[in-house]
């Protein structure tokens, strides 16, 4: 591996070394272009004949264009072969540009199919950018053209593959920021992959939907101090480093990215061949002497310290577990630091030898709490994966749903209903009983309307019992329910992409698919739906007259679940993995609570509006806890 891993890193620097001798100017191109022609740099690349079109196999370069903004289209052949061809753009050295390209072995596998990533002093750190922005899978055809085109305006980017209207990756940040550079396709000259039609143009309209506000995890360490790159064989990675006879140690502040990664090749530059170390220190502080839980990630290799002793070492290179082990960073592991009263060092040993040169570490207790915010109650665990809360008014009571959906088939229809007083106290543990795995829940007229796996039910308040069962016609997963003034409601349906409505004792398909991808929250607010449109992340406002739809905003990675509106027309949304935000009138976002490190959900919220009392169900962890939330 480490032969081949050299071979493809002297090709890259070859390729860029030639592209220093050409110039740049600016030029529109709508037609396509020829890869003989003399504005092409051929850097390990040949002009053959395949599939009936005049191609090219390798890399290759337009030596007189500065692209920032507009489209690139290219035609795609391979034959399934490991094979990584793409596009590169932005290039704006001969080691620091852009890079899409796909992954023809891994399709119909892997959801990686499709790849961004930047590279950095060098570095291409595709196992810095896996996932969501990053990464999507996709069918592949092997042996026949296939048309690759990328839009690309500001930081954002968006890929369209094959025939599709709508794009296969949505590239949310570009690691570069605003830059402008060269373009070109990079690939093997090995038979495994051609490109023919190539073909751009600048273009300073294009629109984009804004991206998601960056959230920083809370307890990430964000601010380390960082050495310069050290060869792997002079280093020990079992001793500290202070301990070590190193010549000219050096260290720098470096910074992490918003969402808590440090991208090591934005501060270290590799040295030349063979696998490198370098060293990253924190200072933890603790108020007392104790044991705390830690997450953290890696990227290629990690010994850790604290306070000069080894704690742990680790290889996470590719393929160093398994032949299709990609070593993807992320918050993958724990240690349980002994830390003491006061300041405490933490330091890394971080080794690279491809993909990506990265790190990443949170206090694994921490919870986030704005001050709005404040902590009234929370109930034992005494609920069966509450799902959803409503309140009921007149009984100043709230009703939760037991969802209890991973118990056996045959335990079907026993779950429940539970009733809990506004003070936190369990009043009837299984109030209404006999429902199947109950999900959204809505008062409208002093009746409960509960939705479970293939019907609505409705409830009588006074004796918790169920009055009438409304079938829904072959549904997917029913999930959320919302009710509007004159008693028309609205369920979700997330696996069939519908949005259903239920008047006059009839459940009918409302609105299905296009923008409406995996529904899941639903609340009604004025003349508007609002809907947790978890297919693209956003919180949508459909018309209830014209089903016109509008986006509010996108809220990022997370499953929108609870939807509620205080007196005021801020929206009071849950991500069901742990985080609470309230959305103005005007779009802007903040927010209120996040209890993803330690674990707790945020199911499907309740919003108390006479008493500003925020009711959260926490799902797996059983309990319902409530807060106060100040008004702005």
């Amino acid at each position: 591996m480490g032969t081949a891993i050299s071979v493809q890193r002297r090709h890259e620097i070859s390729i860029f070394i030639l592209l220093l001798l050409v110039p740049w100017t600016v030029l529109a191109q709508e037609e396509v272009l020829d890869f003989r022609a003399d504005r092409w740099v051929l850097a390990d690349a040949e002009i053959v004949e395949h599939l009936g079109r005049t191609s090219l196999m390798g890399t290759a370069y337009l030596k007189d264009v500065e692209f920032e903004n507009g489209v690139i289209e290219v035609d795609i052949a391979v034959t399934g072969a490991r094979s990584y061809p793409g596009i590169i753009f932005r290039m704006q050295s001969p080691l620091n540009y852009e890079r899409f390209y796909i992954r023809p072995h891994r399709a119909g596998i892997y959801p990686d199919a499709l790849q961004y990533t930047h590279v950095v002093n060098g570095v291409a750190s595709w196992q810095l950018c896996q996932g969501e922005g990053y990464t999507a899978g996709t069918a592949i055809p092997e042996n026949q053209w296939i048309h690759l085109k990328m839009e690309i305006y500001g930081s954002q980017a968006r890929v369209f593959f094959g025939d599709a209207d709508l794009p296969a990756l949505v590239i949310n940040r570009l690691k570069h920021g605003r830059s402008k550079g060269n373009i070109g396709v990079l690939g093997p000259k090995d038979q495994t992959a051609y490109f023919s039609n190539f073909k751009y143009r600048l273009e300073d309209n294009l629109e984009f939907d804004p991206p998601p506000k960056v959230d920083t995890p809370p307890g990430m360490i964000m601010n380390w101090q960082l050495s310069q790159a050290f060869k792997a064989n002079q280093v020990d990675d079992e001793v500290y480093p202070g301990r070590q006879n190193l010549q000219n140690l050096e260290w720098q502040k470096a910074t992490s990215e918003p969402s808590g990664l440090l991208d090591i090749s934005r501060y270290a530059r590799r040295t030349p061949g063979g696998p490198d170390v370098v060293f990253v220190k924190a200072t933890v502080y603790s108020e007392k002497e104790e044991t705390k839980k830690f997450l953290f990630g890696y990227s290629d290799a990690v010994s850790v310290f604290l306070n000069g002793d080894i704690l742990f070492a680790g290889d996470s290179a590719y393929q160093s577990r398994d032949p299709s082990f990609l070593g993807a960073i992320g918050l993958f592991d724990a240690l349980y630091l002994p830390l003491k009263n006061g300041e405490n060092e933490l330091l890394f040993i971080v080794g690279e030898t491809f993909g990506g040169w990265g790190l990443m570490c949170q206090d694994g207790t921490a919870v986030f709490q704005h001050p709005d915010v404040v902590k009234s109650w929370e109930t034992n665990r005494d609920f069966k994966t509450p799902e959803s809360i409503v309140y009921d008014a007149q009984r100043n009571c709230l009703y939760v749903s037991n969802y209890d959906g991973y118990n056996p088939s045959n335990n079907q229809g026993k779950q429940h209903i539970s009733k809990v007083s506004l003070d936190g106290k369990v009043e009837n543990l299984k109030w209404a009983q006999g429902l199947n795995n109950p999900t959204g829940l809505s008062m409208f007229k002093d009746k409960l309307y509960v939705v479970e796996r293939a019907n609505l039910v409705e409830i009588d308040t006074d004796t918790g019992e169920i009055s009438k069962r409304y079938p829904v016609p072959q549904p997917g997963f029913l999930n959320d329910i919302a009710v509007d003034g004159s008693g028309l409601m609205y369920i979700s349906d997330s696996r069939k992409h519908i949005i259903y409505r239920f008047s006059g004792g009839k459940i009918e398909e409302w609105i299905k698919g296009g923008e409406i991808r995996n529904p899941n929250g639903l609340h009604v607010y004025g003349k508007e739906l609002i809907v947790g449109n978890n297919g693209d992340n956003c919180l949508k406002a459909i018309d209830l007259e014209n089903k016109e739809i509008r986006t509010i905003v996108n809220l990022g990675p997370g499953i929108i679940d609870g939807i509620q509106t205080d007196q005021d027309g801020n929206i009071i949304v849950s991500h069901w993995e742990g985080k609470v935000y309230r959305i103005s009138p005007s779009g802007q976002v903040k927010k209120l609570l996040d209890t993803t490190v330690p674990g707790i959900n945020c199911a499907d919220l309740e919003f108390v509006g006479e008493k500003n009392l925020i009711v959260i169900p926490t799902f797996f962890v059983n309990k319902v806890m409530v807060y106060e939330l100040k008004q702005e």
